[in-house]
């Protein structure tokens, strides 16, 4: 896994401009993760349908106002449709996306921390001077 490097920056435009990048490329990688997750579950749905509901609830007593589950034919049907056997073999690959986009999700975050501890340290050296000129901070 490769580690981005953070080069320093004394330039408070410069530290916001990096900060901004890097917020938008982690909300990137987190959007991939989302997707490649999806597909992951609909991968293991495809293989394996949960248990039948109320089954080991038929011999309890159900309060005033129980309501029936509806049936596993019912369930099964709403939600088999579109789901080929052959996306179980690509739980393998799926997982291991899942594993390199967490790694670089990490190291995202951690440039991240980086410059903005760096843009916190250069706004305490002398935030007059850094708020004043003509870089005045913008959103970040």
């Amino acid at each position: 896994m490769m580690s981005p490097t953070v080069p320093t920056m004394t330039n408070c435009a410069d530290l916001r401009s990096s900060r901004r990048a890097l917020r938008a490329e982690q909300a990137t990688v987190q959007w991939w993760r989302r997707l490649v997750q999806a597909r992951l579950d609909l991968a293991v749905a495809a293989a394996a349908m949960p248990a039948s509901l109320g089954e080991e609830l038929a011999v309890l007593p159900m309060p005033a106002g129980w309501v029936e589950p509806p049936s596993h034919v019912e369930l099964r049907r709403a939600t088999r449709g579109g789901l080929p056997l052959a996306e179980a073999s690509r739980l393998p690959v799926l997982r291991h996306l899942d594993e390199r986009l967490a790694d670089y999700e990490r190291c995202v975050g951690a440039a991240l921390a980086e410059v903005t501890e760096e843009l916190i340290e250069a706004l305490a050296v002398d935030p007059a001077r850094l708020l004043a000129g003509p870089e005045a901070p913008r959103p970040i």
